[in-house]
């Protein structure tokens, strides 16, 4: 997804980095009209750098957490001592755990945030590289196995834990809230396509363009106000083993690539978090793309494997 800014050049500053090996942008606008102040271009400029430092210290505990490939982040530590359950966690892990969860509770499962171990049998490393992979395991235990109580967490030993998709669009929503809240600037922060919105916001909106790849059919979607929108997609950050290509999302119950049939799944909530949950869970259910869809109650984008995109739940059939 891409942030058109030709309507709203002169008003928004845009910096992009990269970090967690995506794309990261953090856009910000003054408010107008009557509460609008007396904020000028350089009042923006000190205050959108606050947003982008805001981002990136946000970005680095949102690591320090849950970083699956960090092997001193808490979720690797979690990962390789789970054997010695019951363990403490922070508050920050458990409010990253606590929505991946609810994420399952709402999907029936087709997101699952303990696809750890099968990840790294797929052969998935940091950058969706290849690497040795070894035969799919069933799947003894699942994310119902789990319970978290307060800071305490107990699971089964042989579980291990992915955040990757939901601590990105949880930190996309609170990066988002945060500088709204401490600079009064309108902001769209964009970590490798999930996007959130606080505060006010440009003319006509934050424009984003949704589409596979370029030359793709694609549809122009405008954000306001508190908001969220998420892509998951097949096409991007596969891993070839044996020769064969794997997409990186896994359908949880196989613990194998997904073979779900959809291309994409973009889907616009009240919050990213929201928007990605139900977007990972139609690219990863194999064969139960329609009764998610029925369940998410919000607009969703499909885009399937011949390339047809198909627009429900209220998102408009003309794209706009």
């Amino acid at each position: 997804m891409t942030v058109t800014a030709e309507k709203i050049r002169s008003t928004v500053r845009s910096t992009r980095w990269r970090d967690w090996t995506v794309d990261v942008e953090v856009l910000t606008c003054l408010p107008n009209g009557p509460d609008a102040g007396s904020a000028d271009a350089a009042d923006h400029a000190t205050l959108h750098e606050a947003a982008v430092a805001l981002t990136r210290t946000r970005m680095a505990d949102v690591a320090a957490a849950c970083d699956r490939y960090r092997p001193d982040s808490e979720l690797s530590v979690v990962n390789r001592d789970g054997c010695r359950y019951p363990v403490p966690v922070s508050a920050l892990f458990a409010e990253l755990l606590g929505a991946a969860l609810d994420g399952a509770a709402a999907t029936g499962g087709a997101l699952d945030p303990t696809l750890g171990a099968a990840l790294a049998r797929a052969g998935f490393g940091p950058d969706g590289d290849a690497v040795p992979a070894s035969a799919p395991a069933p799947r003894r235990h699942t994310w119902r196995d789990v319970r978290l109580d307060g800071g305490t967490l107990t699971a089964p030993a042989s579980l291990q834990f992915d955040l990757g998709a939901t601590a990105k669009a949880w930190a996309a929503d609170r990066c988002a809230t945060d500088i709204a809240g401490h600079t009064g600037l309108g902001v769209l922060v964009n970590l490798g396509g999930d996007l959130a919105t606080a505060g006010p916001c440009p003319d006509g909106g934050w424009q984003i363009r949704v589409r596979d790849a370029d030359g793709e059919p694609e549809d122009l979607v405008s954000l306001s106000g508190r908001a969220g929108l998420a892509t998951s997609s097949a096409l991007h950050r596969r891993a070839t083993v044996d020769g064969v290509s794997h997409c990186h999302v896994l359908d949880p119950a196989t613990g194998r690539p997904t073979t779900g049939g959809l291309r994409s799944a973009s889907v616009a909530a009240p919050d990213c978090l929201t928007a990605n949950v139900w977007s990972t869970a139609l690219l990863a259910a194999t064969g139960r793309v329609t009764p998610l869809l029925a369940a998410t109650g919000l607009p969703v984008r499909t885009v399937d494997a011949a390339g047809a995109v198909h627009r429900q739940g209220g998102w408009p059939d003309d794209g706009h």
